[in-house]
């Protein structure tokens, strides 16, 4: 079938008519008003070849005249790509010969630069499009535009937004015509101004609640209206850039939900599972403390969105004991955080309600329970840190020997049944031997800025948490830099010149020379990058992130930058710094003097710990997916799953459903989808409204002086080097002296800052794993700068400065 009525096309007929004339069929079945037209379909696409005689009958068929002629490829108007402006649009084509061009015109417009480069961005395979063409009936019209039925600058979609101006719709569309604006708020009266009135702009609201409603998703819809006065719809798409809604809770809206997985490095979503597992291990820690909760998805607060963390702070922004003080406490988080939480306490919807956020029984029973020990831990901390930090190293090493899976653990019952309980090791007053030296190392750390006000600044203060003993990324680190430098003379070219992806499967293999790599996966195999996904493949099971960062080392040459001597640098200039900030502080106050040299030294002895937690926690998860992988290969051969890691993308009820026999390979494949569409989002909101809004996006920007980047210093000093922006630390290659521009990182990317001469990331916090390694290995860091790795290209040459928050580029030459 060559061509088509659009009368008689449907969603279902996408691979024969395209995304654009599919979605006009199902307008015209709606009983939306649409120009009268034709599709060209992608069976003549694929012979290559223009029916001319079919092609020039449906024409006449129309009536000849005056048509607009528009591409629709298969991939085109779908949910997660729209390909707005990325294939042609021919307007005003009359008569056979030109209609003929105008297909052949579309034809080629696949194949442009930037429908090309659309399709790689969004993973769309090329071989898999192909081009069907509309011919419509041109709409004389008086005014034309855009109608999203969301607010796509700010995600409200309780918001419609209409741009409009007189003539042709593509004069907005292209952005060549100065255009109305309108932003239609609810069921408020639509403004009266421009070249809409009232009554039109209430009938393109009402088109818009119609479609989205059918279309079940917010749309962006062309539109035209002519000297009739009649409204013409000529296109109706998904709106693709929208970050999806929370899910609702049942509890009072609106809503404000803060990201929280940045902190542990995560912009990228979680697989299923592992977001299941998160939230059974919140269950399990909320319960271990008396809180009544979902024992697998845990306290309600927690919600997915996006396949990210967030947490619900509504009672905290409502509350009149904690709203005030709550911005500087989001600090933690990062600035961009704090000045998000800002804007939605100046949001009248927030109002501020007496009484405190909580129920306070259960606050209080629960605090009870935690006073003593905490007191106790704190104390023997504080008093003898050295014997604190081997009961914690101690009992880390008693949760690796429980987490390993018994041998009896047979079905995939048992061993599922073992997936739901190992977290268990981690979760509660069991692990105080870990959870109170490092909390007392991060309150020591925190406790000498309020002492030193006025006498010393923030980076002279991170200065002294430079070269940080007892850190466990830190000690990674240092061993696979160990590992690199130890590299025999005869294999150094294989690992300096051979792929990562080679490396990786001769070691598994067992064909690669002994480097020592079994010995550093035996000690952080468990470790990954994005390492609190127990869907992520773990080093031991993937090591070529690993031989990348060792090709990297082996490319240091300068002494200088040899991590080692950074590192013991870094300790040098804080013991000198503590030495000097106690010199001040005793000149006015002696007793101030002694308190400062306490509790700076008691921060070095103690606030390296603070990645010991997570490590620990680390080995419960690793089991967790060993187990999993294991249920999966089970599950495969009972003809219930594709593949082992295929469970990944199922959740813990689901895998107990499975375990039982459901066969969920339907629902695995959408999730793939959906995750690998989410993997894809360039910008994760670090705050979201109930309605979708981002409350980021209401706050202007200040413009950063001579055009500098602006963001928050997390580790002193200043370098200028060249950029290398990296989105993904596997494999990835980062050159002596440059400095690592990044989304965001966590353990998994802490080898790069070996190399690397500084830090500059798009989001984190102060006390999150990436400024906190940077500041122990002595290289400067801004943290939270806002499209970091859009704005700074590779090897541009910019400055930094840790201190400031800082950072300056210098022009491409």
């Amino acid at each position: 079938m060559n061509v088509i009525a659009l009368s008689e096309v449907d969603a279902n007929m996408i691979d024969l008519v395209g995304g654009k004339a599919a979605g006009l069929g199902e307008l015209i079945k709606a009983g939306e008003r649409v120009p009268e037209g034709f599709c060209l379909t992608t069976e003549a696409h694929r012979s290559a070849l223009i029916p001319e005689g079919e092609l020039v009958e449906a024409y006449n068929g129309l009536g000849a005249g005056r048509v607009a002629v528009r591409s629709s490829a298969t991939a085109e108007d779908l949910p997660f790509a729209s390909f707005a402006g990325q294939q042609d649009t021919v307007l005003d084509v009359q008569g056979a010969d030109q209609l003929i061009q105008a297909v052949r015109h579309c034809w080629d417009s696949l194949w442009g630069e930037r429908a090309v480069a659309y399709r790689e961005a969004n993973g769309v395979d090329p071989d898999s499009v192909h081009m069907a063409v509309v011919v419509q009936r041109m709409v004389d019209p008086q005014v034309a535009g855009v109608l999203f039925t969301a607010n796509p600058m700010t995600g409200c979609r309780a918001e419609m937004v209409v741009d409009a101006a007189a003539g042709p719709g593509t004069a907005v569309v292209d952005g060549t015509a100065a255009a109305d604006h309108y932003v239609l708020a609810g069921s408020a009266p639509a403004p009266q101004r421009g070249c809409l009135d009232q009554t039109q702009l209430e009938e393109l609201r009402a088109a818009g609640l119609r479609l989205q409603e059918r279309f079940g998703s917010p749309q962006d819809i062309e539109w035209a209206i002519d000297a009739d006065g009649t409204l013409w719809l000529l296109q109706s798409r998904p709106i693709t850039t929208l970050f999806p809604l929370p899910p609702d809770t049942g509890r009072p809206l609106p809503r404000v939900y803060v990201e929280f997985g940045h902190l542990q490095g995560m912009l990228r979503p979680f697989t299923p599972m592992g977001m299941s597992a998160m939230k059974l291990a919140m269950a399990m820690w909320f319960r271990a403390y008396g809180a009544k909760v979902d024992p697998i998805d845990g306290p309600g607060g927690f919600v997915d969105v996006g396949g990210r963390l967030y947490g619900d702070l509504t009672d905290l922004v409502r509350s009149t004991w904690t709203r005030k003080r709550l911005p500087r406490s989001m600090q933690v988080y990062g600035p961009r955080v704090s000045a998000a939480v800002e804007r939605v306490l100046a949001d009248p919807r927030f109002r501020p309600q007496p009484g405190p956020p909580f129920r306070v029984g259960p606050a209080l029973r629960a605090a009870l329970r935690i006073t003593p020990s905490a007191v106790a831990g704190i104390a023997r901390s504080l008093v003898s840190p050295a014997a604190a930090r081997r009961r914690a190293f101690d009992e880390v090493e008693e949760i690796k020997r429980q987490a390993a899976a018994p041998a009896e653990l047979n079905t995939a019952t048992e061993r599922l049944r073992f997936v739901e309980e190992v977290q268990r090791l981690f979760m509660g007053p069991e692990v105080a031997g870990i959870l109170w030296p490092l909390a007392t190392g991060m309150l020591v750390s925190a406790v000498p800025s309020g002492l030193l006000r006025g006498i010393a600044g923030d980076a002279e203060l991170d200065t002294v948490l430079g070269g940080l003993p007892h850190n466990v990324t830190t000690e990674m680190d240092m061993a696979l830099w160990r590992l690199a430098t130890a590299v025999p003379a005869e294999h150094r070219e294989l690992l300096l010149n051979t792929p990562p992806t080679e490396l990786a499967a001769l070691y598994r293999q067992g064909t690669l020379p002994d480097v020592g790599m079994a010995e550093f996966l035996g000690s952080y195999g468990h470790r990954a990058a994005a390492e609190v996904d127990i869907g992520v493949p773990r080093w031991s099971e993937d090591p070529a992130p690993v031989f990348a960062t060792i090709a990297n080392y082996l490319r240091t040459t300068d002494p200088e930058q040899y991590p080692d001597r950074r590192f013991e640098q870094a300790a040098v200039r804080a013991e000198a710094k503590i030495d000097e900030l106690v010199r001040r502080a005793r000149r006015t106050r002696p007793i101030r003097g002694r308190l400062v040299g306490f509790f700076l030294r008691r921060s070095r002895e103690l606030t390296g710990l603070r990645e010991l937690g997570k490590f620990a926690w680390l080995y419960t998860l690793d089991a967790m997916r060993g187990q999993l992988l294991l249920i999966g290969a089970e599950l495969v051969a009972r003809g219930l799953l594709d593949h082992p890691d295929d469970i990944m993308l199922l959740e813990i009820r689901e895998a107990r459903a499975a375990v039982q026999g459901d066969d969920l390979r339907e629902v695995v494949s959408h999730r793939r989808a959906v995750h690998e569409r989410e993997s894809r989002r360039p910008r994760v909101p670090v705050a979201v409204l109930s309605d979708g809004t981002e409350p980021e996006a209401l706050t202007a920007t200040e413009p950063a002086e001579d055009g500098a980047l602006t963001g928050l210093g997390a580790a002193p000093g200043q370098v200028t080097g060249r950029a290398r922006v990296i989105l993904d630390p596997a494999g990835a290659h980062i050159e002596p002296g440059e400095i690592l521009v990044a989304p965001t990182t966590d353990p998994g990317w802490t080898p790069l800052f070996m190399t690397a001469a500084g830090l500059v990331t798009e989001t984190g916090a102060p006390m999150a794993h990436g400024p906190t390694v940077a500041r122990e290995y002595g290289i400067p860091a801004v943290i939270c700068v806002r499209n970091a790795v859009k704005e700074i290209e590779t090897g541009q040459l910019i400055t930094i400065d840790g201190a400031a928050g800082t950072v300056i580029r210098k022009p491409q030459a």
